[in-house]
């Protein structure tokens, strides 16, 4: 916390000093879209409003709110909205989504294409802003740096995942725990791929995948954008909330954003728009125990070419 606001403080005192320094630095690199100007204006607009927002959690606190859990899922809706709002000021990208309404209703566990720093927060926004349902998270624990998703990420139902555990029994049962009692509103959220999907990470993920399944890897072989998918924290899910439909989110245009430089390099030139599609699966339609890895890898390929048909269709 004292990071972030530290961070707010310098960057709106230096504000004469790196807005010439960065202007002159993305031109010597040929970026007349200023790429690098508008991170650093995004930075600032961020380290600001997290710094408020962490007042605000202190402020819940105060007045006894903490375990109100109406109003951090209200604030949660502001706050995504908010910072994903600044994100496309900042960057010119154009944000849509389709399919919203069937995530509704709950309860539901959602799988989320991963390719970028913003995944999470662009599933934030369609589900909590878009179609009005309270998320629960499996998210990394290295997430926990950021005070507002500490702060309120603890205060609601959510899980952030030690990948490196040694106790994976452990993680699966809070997975479980995690899911059990959702209601019309909710939906457990969480990213198959287990990491941004990137060509380097594509191959190390099927080599390693041949070493233990050859036949599976040979199946997932002919994936072009996402990454092979790891079925155990959604059959995890999934058996936490028997009643719960699956519904397999993916989109186009934040690919190549899964670092800072990357970033920089996407807002350089006019980036494609984003956009977010999904499909449903009525739980009757998903199989259990054995059955249902080989149904995940299934509705991966599928998904997998409808990421490269889209983008195709944006480019085009």
């Amino acid at each position: 916390m004292s990071a972030v606001l530290a961070a707010a403080l310098a960057l709106l005192a230096l504000l004469p000093v790196w807005v010439p320094l960065a202007v002159v630095a993305d031109l010597m690199q040929g970026r007349f879209r200023l790429p690098l100007l508008r991170m650093l204006f995004f930075a600032l607009g961020w380290a600001w409003f997290e710094s408020a927002c962490v007042v605000l959690t202190a402020g819940l606190w105060l007045v006894g709110q903490r375990n109100n859990r109406a109003v951090h899922y209200r604030l949660q809706a502001w706050w995504a909205a908010t910072v994903l709002g600044m994100f496309r000021a900042a960057s010119g990208i154009k944000i849509s989504a389709d399919d919203v309404g069937v995530l509704r209703p709950g309860p539901v566990v959602l799988l989320c294409r991963h390719a970028s720093l913003a995944d999470s927060l662009v599933s934030a926004w369609v589900v909590t802003s878009l179609a009005g349902m309270r998320p629960r998270y499996v998210l990394k624990r290295e997430l926990l740096a950021d005070p507002c998703l500490d702060i309120v990420g603890n205060r609601l139902p959510n899980h952030f995942l030690d990948r490196d555990a040694v106790d994976t029994k452990g993680e699966l049962d809070a997975l479980k725990a995690l899911a059990a009692g959702m209601s019309d509103d909710d939906v457990a959220v969480i990213f198959p791929e287990g990491t941004r999907a990137s060509p380097a990470k594509r191959k190390r993920a099927l080599d390693k995948l041949a070493e233990r399944d050859p036949d599976r890897a040979q199946q997932l072989a002919g994936l072009e954008h996402l990454l092979p998918p790891r079925p155990s924290g959604s059959a995890a899910l999934l058996a936490g909330a028997p009643d719960a439909d699956v519904v397999v989110a993916w989109h186009v245009g934040f690919d190549g954003l899964d670092t800072f430089g990357g970033i920089l390099r996407h807002v350089a030139r006019r980036p494609m728009p984003v956009r977010f599609r999904a499909r449903r699966f009525a739980r009757a339609d998903v199989p259990v125990d054995g059955a249902f890895t080989s149904w995940l890898d299934a509705v991966w390929l599928q998904a997998d070419r409808d990421v490269h048909a889209m983008i195709e269709e944006v480019t085009t």
